[in-house]
């Protein structure tokens, strides 16, 4: 790379760095900012990865991401689980969920005395219109 090349770089890299932290988020502070710099970006890009500023925006996202997996790990969750927050999400009884059983089967498997099997999985899956991986234990 050439001299001239270099000092321009350098210049770019300070202009864009003073409007938008492109670099590894070590502080709280800079994670709030990083945030708002994205949802700025994801007002004015959306889901065009033709945008200019797209690579921006995801660049973006993979250093929050990282952020976020090293500073607030998420415990796996289960099967169950997720079928306890959706039902109280959308206010549902075992009663609710015909597709899976009745409601002694519902209330067994909600007090983890049974696991879903395949076919509870596909039925929840298609009722609620999430992947069927959403209630595979992992």
């Amino acid at each position: 790379m050439t001299t001239v090349a270099t000092q321009q770089i350098t210049q770019a890299w300070g202009t864009l760095q003073a409007l938008i932290p492109v670099s590894p988020i070590r502080t709280e502070e800079q994670y709030d900012q990083a945030v708002e710099k994205l949802n700025e970006l994801l007002d004015i890009v959306g889901d065009n990865e033709a945008h200019p500023l797209y690579e921006l925006l995801d660049t973006l996202s993979i250093l929050i991401h990282a952020y976020d997996e090293a500073h607030f790990p998420i415990s796996p969750v289960t099967g169950i689980e997720v079928l306890k927050f959706i039902m109280e999400e959308h206010q549902l009884a075992p009663s609710d969920l015909p597709e899976i059983g009745d409601e002694k089967v519902v209330t067994e498997l909600l007090a983890d005395k049974r696991e879903l099997s395949v076919e509870n999985i596909r039925a929840l899956s298609k009722r609620f219109g999430v992947s069927p991986a959403v209630f595979i234990d992992g």
